[in-house]
């Protein structure tokens, strides 16, 4: 059997931490060897990027054949099931930062190019990237989808005073929401405080 591969297309103008530490997550959740980065076009990203999966210029949609893939998208009629993975090279996750509530990036920037593909969902709520693909493996690996137990939406403490929340669905692993601990540090510091006004000033 075709070892699965798992796709992230890079859609989002550039590549922020909050995205760099979901990516790694991912690679620390399906491995280095079974993690492939589409679309990414700038020289810093790509050796970034490297150090987590594969990494190429090109669109998924120019490497792989459409008939053998799997794009998971919130907008999609049927939900992901482990027969759904018979024949299928690839799974295909836009690699897009959440919208709440969400504008269906996902059907107009990847699905649309896909017009042969499979296309299926995991849920209609928004699941983080590295969320996504864990519920992807784990329904590969034969888990039905209604089996992988959800939380919808999760609030953060501060360190101090204050809270974040984050209105996404994140799956359950030993009873805790999957999320990069990286992210949870970086969302809790004053670190994020310090890039968003860097960014106001056109320095990120």
């Amino acid at each position: 059997m075709t070892k699965l591969i798992f796709v992230i297309e890079h859609l989002e103008p550039e590549l922020g931490k909050w995205l760099i530490f979901e990516y790694e997550h991912v690679s620390e959740i399906v491995g280095k060897d079974r993690l492939m980065f589409t679309n990414v076009k700038k020289t810093g990203e790509w050796q970034l990027l490297s150090r987590f999966g594969m990494v190429e210029e090109k669109s998924a949609a120019e490497i792989f054949n459409h008939g053998k893939v799997i794009i998971l998208d919130p907008k999609a009629e049927h939900p992901l099931k482990p027969e759904d993975f018979a024949g299928k090279e690839a799974v295909i996750v836009g690699g897009i930062l959440g919208d709440h509530p969400p504008k269906g990036r996902t059907r107009k920037l990847l699905t649309k190019r896909f017009p042969k593909a499979m296309v299926r969902h995991i849920g209609r709520w928004q699941f983080s990237i590295d969320g996504a693909v864990y519920v992807a493996m784990l329904v590969s690996e034969g888990t039905p989808l209604e089996a992988i137990p959800v939380k919808k939406g999760l609030t953060l403490k501060l360190n101090g005073h204050g809270e974040v929340y984050l209105p996404y669905a994140y799956p359950l692993r030993d009873g805790k929401p999957l999320i990069s601990q990286r992210l949870v540090a970086y969302l809790c510091s004053n670190e994020i405080v310090k890039d968003e006004e860097r960014l106001l000033k056109g320095e990120l």
